[in-house]
């Protein structure tokens, strides 16, 4: 009788080779995660990957390269809404549902990254300012959409607060106001799992005070 084998280690089948950037990522990711930047080194990576550092070398430069990399993946995949609609049937409903996923998402897929990067700003600061701004065009454009399309029917007049060339401006309120102030204490050592169970009052009151904010512009 054939005894039952196990994984074989070594050389990955030609599926996993076509993805062996997605592994790479993957393994750095997690590794600067569990060890930080300093300390994880391209030979754990490559280890973990697996994929040899010749491979590893021929997709990014160095482990700075690759950090960079891993962190604008998680700012991709963050500030990727394609697909979503924000439920509800009010447009204070609909609101509440985007800051939920936003956060949620935060909470979820970026924590670790942020507070990584936060870690090497001092020795990497261009890097830590790239990240930032990447991450703020990305979750402008996204969320104004997104405001626009929720509130489209609320917009009493062309030149709302909701139009295009204010959208930008109006996306970066809406996320100061419900994101900062969560991101700030899940970094100061608060869980997100205690900060979920505030998170529909948290956001109830943020949202009221954001339309009311939007309605006092329009009456000018």
């Amino acid at each position: 009788m054939k005894k039952p084998t196990g994984p074989k280690r070594g050389r990955p089948s030609k599926d996993l080779a076509g993805d062996v950037q997605a592994r790479i990522l993957d393994a750095a990711q997690q590794l600067f995660l569990e060890k930080g930047y300093r300390s994880a080194s391209i030979d754990d990576i490559s280890e973990m990957a697996p994929a040899s550092k010749p491979t590893i070398y021929a997709h990014f430069p160095g482990k700075e390269a690759l950090f960079a990399a891993v962190v604008a993946r998680t700012i991709s995949g963050l500030t990727d809404f394609e697909g979503f609609t924000p439920e509800g049937r009010t447009i204070e409903d609909k609101l509440m549902s985007l800051g939920t996923v936003i956060i949620e998402r935060v909470f979820e897929e970026s924590l670790g990254m942020v507070r990584a990067t936060i870690a090497e700003a001092p020795r990497f600061p261009e890097l830590s300012r790239n990240v930032h701004d990447a991450a703020r065009d990305r979750s402008l454009t996204a969320v104004s959409q997104l405001l626009n399309d929720a509130t489209q029917k609320l917009a009493r007049a062309p030149k709302g607060p909701f139009s295009a060339k204010r959208s930008r401006t109006t996306a970066q309120i809406f996320l100061d106001l419900i994101l900062l102030p969560m991101l700030f204490r899940s970094l100061l050592g608060e869980t997100p799992k205690d900060l979920k169970k505030e998170l529909s009052v948290f956001l109830r009151e943020r949202v009221g005070f954001f339309l009311a904010a939007c309605e006092t512009d329009w009456s000018h």
